[in-house]
């Protein structure tokens, strides 16, 4: 696929925009929030047991140890700077086995996030990270969804706000073409192509046999490759008592986005075969925004909401004594998160 497609593609299609092009025309609605709450960073009251809210800088295996164990992958923190021998040892005791996920403590946009087959991978890793990151059980269940949940401080019921479906990004084999030739016959896959050589090398010279499939991506990434399809409207009342069991079960915990790893989705809406792989606070999109049958119009709209419901909740809750961040603070946090960014991107 040609350059200059490849830039037409990426012009006339929102979901790749930068992000700044996304938010700064719907800034004065959230500078409208801010002005009510008299502060900028209203957002960290939104789920005061997560730091920031939620919102960035905050260590995922603090928001692990408040979920109850039944709904998550196994996980373990690496400290930075350990040693081969160590990270083994406590993966170990955490009975984790190859293969496993590997991903920053404090990440973002799943950067450096990495599927570990064996010894080596974890100690090539270890090589290039330099701070804290987890390693959890790799969870084989074949489908990953994103699921919305609001909920007001002083309501018996939350809600579901958006479902999104998440295709992890792969290749279907023809017998002809190699991996690599197969990946750039689509924009989607072929904007990955730096990120894949340096993750496969020569595997992607290998030809797959007609019809086989080689997931690029196994996680539903969107910054990594993954298509995003809305499916809002399968929520229902099951789904719902579901999803509602599990977040009041997490303390504080009114706002955000579930990645779930499932079998089936009715399996799923009665509470069966899923595992919450993460739970997003503040900082969480209503992802479902990102399918490409969306207009950028759409996406306005459902960022504005749930904008307004992170506002309403927060009002509640920062009436009930929980603070908002001071601007002093949030500004560290803001510069701290960009920071952290650009190292990821590089790893």
């Amino acid at each position: 696929m040609s350059y200059l497609r490849l830039k037409l593609h990426k012009l006339f299609h929102w979901e790749y925009w930068p992000m700044e092009a996304i938010y700064y025309p719907i800034f004065p609605v959230w500078l409208y929030y801010a002005i009510k709450a008299r502060s900028f960073f209203f957002f960290s009251a939104a789920n005061p047991s997560i730091k920031n809210g939620g919102m960035a800088m905050e260590s995922k295996k603090e928001i692990y140890d408040i979920i109850p164990p039944q709904y998550i992958p196994k996980t373990v923190l690496i400290n930075k700077g350990a040693s081969l021998e160590e990270a083994m040892k406590s993966v170990v005791q955490a009975g984790i086995h190859f293969p496993m996920i590997a991903k920053p403590d404090i990440g973002l946009k799943a950067f450096a996030v990495d599927k570990i087959n064996h010894e080596g991978e974890l100690k090539g890793y270890l090589d290039k990270i330099a701070d804290n990151f987890l390693v959890q059980e790799f969870v084989d269940y074949p489908k990953e969804v994103g699921i919305f949940y609001a909920r007001k401080p002083d309501a018996e019921k939350g809600v579901i706000t958006g479902i999104v479906s998440k295709e992890f990004l792969s290749v279907i084999g023809d017998g002809q073409h190699s991996i690599k030739d197969l990946i750039k016959q689509t924009p989607r896959s072929h904007f990955q192509l730096k990120i894949l050589m340096r993750r496969y090398g020569a595997t992607l010279d290998r030809v797959l046999a007609k019809g086989e499939q080689f997931v690029l991506v196994p996680y539903g990434s969107h910054t990594r490759g993954a298509k995003f399809i809305d499916k809002s409207h399968l929520k229902n009342q099951q789904l719902l008592d579901t999803i509602d069991t599990i977040c009041k079960q997490i303390p504080d915990f009114y706002f955000g986005r579930l990645d779930i790893l499932y079998s089936s989705f009715d399996a799923l809406a009665a509470g069966k075969d899923f595992s919450v792989i993460e739970v997003n606070g503040a900082g969480s999109e209503p992802t479902h925004i990102y399918d490409p049958k969306h207009s950028l119009f759409f996406a306005w709209r459902e960022i504005t909401r749930h904008w307004r419901l992170m506002y309403e909740i927060s009002a509640i809750n920062n009436r009930k004594g929980h603070r908002y961040l001071s601007y002093r603070d949030g500004r560290a946090m803001m510069r701290a998160n960009k920071e952290l960014e650009e190292h990821l991107k590089l790893i």
